[in-house]
Order: C-alpha cells, then structure tokens, then sequence
C-alpha cells in the first residue's frame, strides 16, 4: 500500500468534506445524482468515442492500482548493479554459458531481464544486445503510457461536461423564471454543481492518477535502461569493477553499489 498516496487522497476530500461543513449546515446540497451522472457519463462516453474499450478499461483499473506501492524503488535498482555484478563473476570465471543456471531464479517473473539475459547466454554482442533492449524498452513504455494519455484526457474532459451541465442548469432555470423566483436560488446551487464535480474528478483522480502512472513507468524504464547497460557489458565480458563503475554512473551517489563489500 502506497501510504502517501492514500493519505494525500483522504486529505484532499477530506479537506473538501470539512470546509463543506463549516461553511453550511445543508451540506447536502453538495449532492445531486443528475450532475455526478452528467460528468462521470459524459466523460466515460467521449473517452469510449475517443479509444479503444480495452485501453479505457485498463486505465481505470490502473487508477486503483496507485493506491499500490510501486515494484521499483531505490534500494531495487542498487541490488540490480549487485546481480550483474555476480553474474558478471560467474562470466568471468566459467564464461557464458554458466549464466543459465546462476540466473534462473533471478529472471523468473521477470520477462524484460529474462529476454537479456537469453540474449547474453545465446553469444549476442554488447552492441546487439544494447540495441535489442533498447528497443525493447521504448517500445514497452509507449504501451504502458497509452493509459497516461486516456486519463489526462478524461481529466479535460470532466470539467468540460460540468460546464456543460451547467448550461443545461441554467437553462432550464431561465424557463422557470416566470413561476416561484424563491426556486431560483436552489436551481442555480444545483446547475453549478456540475463544474465543481467536473474539477474535483479531473484535479483529484484523473490528472493525480495519470502523473503517478507516468512517473513510475518512467522508473520501470529508468531501471531497464541500468539492466540494459549492465547486460550489453557483460555480453562484452567486461571486467566486473568496470561494470560496476559503469552501472553506478546511472544512480545516485548515496545509493552506488560498494563492488569491494560484496560476497563473492
């Protein structure tokens, strides 16, 4: 579970919720099914016009899933420059071919180092296998960020269908302006409240969504770029330290990978 996520969306309704409350008593006027439907319908309709079925509904189940802590984190792109760094021992000591066993536990699961580390064992060069992955890679976070691109267009979308409920608020208020003017009052509260579902929905769920989605796909991508690095070397059979070295230029100071602590 994500803790700063959950918090952060808690707070944000929750500091809605309660300036809701202290600035009236009626607060249930902040309800009204016909906007919520106008902006949550809308939306989901232009966004079905827009893309493909599958895409939509796996962007709304990426919304639920940041509520996840992300697989990658710093402490994992240290401990990946350490497993190369041991396969790359086990290269040098026993040549290629010895990576097979040494990395079937490792790349079980996990189907981008699984495919380099084929790649290493089958003789690829350094070169090859660099710009396999690569593409590898691009190619991944382009699928993956389809979903971004949905959610921030639904995060456009929203506020748009609220002021579209608006105007329908308001024009039907117009109508009724020549029976009870005391209605009025209540009509408008009602027609706006369309533009303030519109705005929470895209500025609290779907714009927030979207850069957490695009933010960790670029960590996945990020850490496959080091994984990338680290094979295409030791496909070269290069010297364990000059990998290490190599691979710790991608990260932060704090967190490089100390090659002399290592058990071997």
């Amino acid at each position: 579970m994500s803790f700063t996520t959950l918090v952060g969306l808690l707070a944000a309704f929750g500091l809605f919720i309660g300036s809701v409350m202290m600035s009236t008593d009626n607060f249930l006027i902040f309800l009204s099914l016909s906007s919520l439907l106008m902006v949550v319908g809308g939306t989901l309709s232009a966004t079905f016009i827009s893309y493909e079925p599958r895409y939509v509904m796996l962007s709304l189940k990426l919304i639920w899933r940041i509520l996840f802590s992300p697989k990658v984190g710093r402490n994992v792109l240290k401990s990946e420059v350490g497993r190369i760094i041991r396969w790359a021992y086990t290269v040098q000591k026993s040549g290629p071919p010895a990576l097979e066993a040494e990395a079937k536990k490792a790349v079980r699961g996990d189907k981008f180092l699984k495919f380099g580390v084929d790649m290493v064992i089958s003789g690829y060069t350094g070169e090859e296998v660099r710009e396999i992955l690569t593409n590898a890679i691009e190619s991944t976070f382009g699928r993956n960020t389809v979903q971004v691109d949905i959610l921030r267009s639904m995060g456009g979308a929203a506020p748009a269908f609220g002021m579209i409920g608006t105007l329908v608020g308001l024009i039907i208020m117009l109508d009724n302006l020549g029976g009870d003017p005391t209605q009025l009052g209540a009509g408008l509260a009602v027609a706006l409240l369309t533009t303030l579902y519109g705005v929470m929905f895209a500025r609290m769920i779907f714009i927030p969504a979207a850069t957490k989605i695009q933010q960790r796909e670029e960590i996945v991508r990020f850490r496959n770029y080091l994984i990338a690095e680290g094979l295409s070397l030791l496909a070269d059979k290069k010297n364990p330290r000059y990998i290490a070295d190599r691979m710790n230029s991608f990260l932060d100071p704090a967190i490089h990978f100390n090659i002399d602590k290592m058990k071997r």
